[in-house]
C-alpha cells in the first residue's frame, strides 16, 4: 500500500512498518511531501523516523492501538460491512443530545454507550452530540486534549466502535455529530511539531501556540484539518460536526479557514446526496458566522448561542456572578430578548467583558434553528468549581420550567446528557495525564483559578483522582425513580409536543411574541397558536395570554380552569403549554 507524509523539513524520512524499513522518497509536484509503498493490510503497525530520528507515529494516523506515543495502524475503512445507508437528517428540526462516552456508562465505551441509544430514541431526540473522541493521554478525559484529530480513542473501543455506534443509531432514527477540536491539540503524545508547521508561535492560545492557519506552510496545516473532517463525515458516515471555541483560530488570511471548511463540506454533502452540517461553538456573539457564504457570512449551519443558556440560568437559579451579571439585572427581559433576538448582547454594554460585544441579528433573514440553546453543556456544568447540574441548584418545578424555555423556544435545542431525567450525578473536570508534571501543573492551575473567586482548594476536585471521573459517571438507576421520572417524562412530552407542533418548530424569531413581568417573575410567549406561560415565582400568577385558551397541551403542574377570558392561573415553579383557538 501507498504511505505518505507531509515533512517539508526534513532532509530523509524512513518508514518503519511491522519491522522493516524503507526509505521514502520526494513526491515531484507536492512540496514536502515524502511517498513510498510497503506490504501492509489492516491493523499493520507503522511509524516515520525524520532524518534518523525515533520513529513517530503518523500525523494522519487513523487508528493509534497503544496510544499518542505509540505506533500507528492501518484501517482499512471498506471492510467494515455497513448495516444502514447512513441517510440522517439536516440541522432544521433537530433536538440534539450532548453525550460524553467515558461517563455516559460506567464501562466508559461506544459499545456500552450504543447499548443505551434506544433510550434517546424513545426521549425523541434527533441527535447525539458526541464529546470529542480523537486519542489523549491515559484513559479518562473530557476529550479536548485530543492529539491525533483522525483517530479514535482506544479505550473508548476505536475506529469499529465508532462505526458500530453510527450504524446503531441510525437503525434508530438517530443522527449522530462529533465535537472536534481544531483551535489546537493537547501538549502530551503531540508529534505534529516534529513533521512541520503545524503551529505558529505568532499567536497564542489559552490552551498554548495556535495551529497555523496563515503563516507560512498554513495551506498545508489547513488541509490536514478540513481533510480530518471531511474523514469523519464520510468514513464514518456522521451527520455533522461541532466545531469547538472556533473564536480561539488565529486566522487572518481573507479566505478564513472555517468558510473554506463549510464549502468543503457543503461540497461533499452534494456528491453522498446527504445532509451534512457544521456547528461552531462561539464567544463572538456575531450572526455573520452562520449567515450563509452567498451573503458574505462564513456559512456554518448552526452556533452555540450561550446568550439563551446564561439567561436562563439567571433567571432559574439567581445566579449573578461573572458573566450573568448582566442577564441577572432584569431576567425576565433577558429571557424575552433572546426568545425574540437570538443574542442578548447584540452590539450592548457587557460588564463581564468591559467593553460592548455582540452584533444584531438580521430576525427577517436569520432562521432561528441556526442557533443552538441549552440550559446545561458540559462546558457550563462541568467549568464550575463543583460541576454541579441545574438540578442541584433549583427546585424540579424550576427545572421544568428551564426545559420548557428551551424546548418550546425557537432555537435548536441540546440537552446534555442526565438533564432529562435531573441527574443528581455531577459532571465534574476530569483527566488521567500520564506526564506527572503536566498532572501536577493542571491539578494546581484548576485550584488556583478558583481560589481566585474564593473558593477552598479542598473543595475543588482533583482532576486527576480517578473518583472525580467515577463521580461523575451516570447513575441510570434514577431514570425510574422519584422525581427523575417525573422529570424524565417531562421531557419526553415537551420534545413530542415539539415534534408535533409545526408553530414550535418554526425558526421565524420577528414571529415570536412576549410579554413578561419582571417583579412578577412570569413570562408568557406565542409561538403561532401556541402559547407558553412560565411561572418562576413562588406564588400563583394570572398570565394574559391574549387569547382564550382552547385546550392545554402540557402543564407541569395542574392547571384550574382552561384560561377562557384570555388570563391563564399558573402555580408556582411551573408552566403551561396551551393553544388559542
Amino acid at each position: 500500500m501507498q504511505f505518505e507524509v507531509w515533512a517539508p523539513q526534513a532532509e530523509r524520512v524512513t518508514l518503519h512498518c511491522e519491522g522493516a524499513t524503507r526509505a521514502l522518497a520526494r513526491v515531484t509536484g507536492r512540496a514536502g511531501w515524502w511517498a513510498g509503498e510497503a506490504e501492509a493490510s489492516d491493523g499493520a503497525r507503522y511509524g516515520f523516523a525524520l532524518d534518523d530520528g525515533p520513529v513517530l507515529p503518523d500525523p494522519r494516523s487513523r487508528r493509534l492501538p497503544d496510544g499518542p506515543d505509540g505506533l500507528s495502524a492501518v484501517v482499512d475503512h471498506d471492510l467494515y460491512a455497513w448495516r444502514t445507508d447512513g441517510a440522517g437528517q439536516g440541522l432544521p428540526g433537530a433536538v440534539l443530545y450532548e453525550l460524553h462516552v467515558g461517563t455516559y456508562t460506567r464501562e466508559g465505551t461506544l459499545d456500552a454507550a450504543a447499548a443505551h441509544l434506544g433510550e434517546l430514541a424513545e426521549l425523541g431526540v434527533t441527535h447525539v452530540e458526541l464529546m470529542p473522541l480523537c486519542p489523549m493521554p491515559g484513559r479518562h478525559g473530557w476529550g479536548y486534549d485530543g492529539v491525533a484529530p483522525w483517530a479514535v480513542h482506544e479505550p473508548y473501543g476505536g475506529p469499529e466502535a465508532l462505526k458500530r455506534f453510527v450504524d446503531a443509531a441510525h437503525e434508530l432514527g438517530l443522527g449522530v455529530v462529533l465535537d472536534v477540536v481544531h483551535n489546537h491539540l493537547g501538549p502530551s503524545g503531540n508529534h505534529l511539531g516534529a513533521f512541520g508547521p503545524y503551529f505558529t508561535d505568532t499567536a497564542r492560545t489559552p490552551w498554548g501556540d495556535a495551529v497555523n492557519l496563515d503563516a507560512p506552510g498554513s495551506d498545508e496545516v489547513r488541509d490536514y484539518f478540513v481533510g480530518s473532517a471531511l474523514a469523519w463525515l464520510r468514513d464514518y458516515r456522521l451527520d455533522g460536526l461541532r466545531l469547538d471555541a472556533v473564536h480561539e483560530l488565529r486566522d487572518r488570511r481573507a479566505l478564513p479557514f472555517l468558510e473554506e471548511l463549510s464549502a468543503a463540506v457543503d461540497a461533499l454533502a452534494q456528491e453522498l446526496g446527504r445532509p451534512l452540517f457544521l456547528i461552531g461553538e462561539s464567544d463572538l456573539a456575531d450572526p455573520r458566522l452562520v449567515t450563509p457564504r452567498e451573503e458574505g457570512g462564513t456559512g456554518l449551519h448552526g452556533q452555540w448561542n450561550d446568550d439563551v443558556h446564561h439567561a436562563v440560568h439567571a433567571a432559574v437559579t439567581g445566579e449573578r456572578q461573572g458573566y450573568y451579571e448582566d442577564f441577572a439585572r432584569a431576567p425576565m427581559a433577558a429571557l424575552a430578548k433572546t426568545l425574540t433576538h437570538g443574542f442578548f448582547h447584540d452590539g450592548t454594554y457587557s460588564t463581564f467583558r468591559g467593553r460592548h460585544h455582540g452584533r444584531p441579528v438580521d430576525r427577517a433573514r436569520m432562521p432561528a434553528h441556526r442557533f443552538v440553546a441549552a440550559t446545561q453543556t458540559h462546558d457550563q456544568v462541568g467549568n464550575r468549581a463543583r460541576g454541579e447540574r441545574l438540578a442541584a441548584l433549583a427546585a424540579p418545578g424550576l427545572l421544568a420550567c428551564a426545559a420548557a424555555l428551551v424546548l418550546t423556544g425557537p432555537a435548536t435545542p441540546m440537552l446534555f446528557m442526565g438533564e432529562e431525567w435531573a441527574a443528581s450525578t455531577p459532571w465534574q473536570y476530569f483527566t488521567d495525564h500520564t506526564d506527572p508534571a503536566l498532572a501536577d501543573a493542571v491539578r494546581k492551575g484548576r485550584r488556583r483559578e478558583f481560589a481566585a473567586h474564593g473558593w477552598a482548594e479542598a473543595d475543588v476536585p482533583d482532576p486527576q483522582d480517578p473518583a472525580t471521573r467515577e463521580r461523575s459517571c451516570l447513575d441510570r438507576s434514577e431514570r425510574t425513580v422519584g422525581e427523575h421520572a417525573r422529570v424524565l417524562a417531562w421531557y419526553r412530552e415537551l420534545i413530542a409536543l415539539r415534534r408535533e407542533r409545526a408553530d414550535l418548530r418554526d425558526p421565524d424569531l420577528a414571529a415570536v411574541r412576549v410579554a413578561f413581568d419582571e417583579a412578577g417573575r412570569w413570562i408568557a410567549y406565542r409561538r403561532g397558536d401556541v402559547r407558553v406561560a412560565v411561572n418562576l415565582s413562588e406564588v400563583p400568577v394570572s398570565i394574559p395570554l391574549g387569547r382564550p385558551v382552547a385546550r392545554v397541551l402540557a402543564a407541569w403542574e395542574r392547571v384550574e380552569g382552561a384560561g377562557a377570558e384570555g388570563v391563564l392561573t399558573v402555580p408556582p415553579h411551573s408552566c403551561v403549554i396551551a393553544e388559542a383557538p
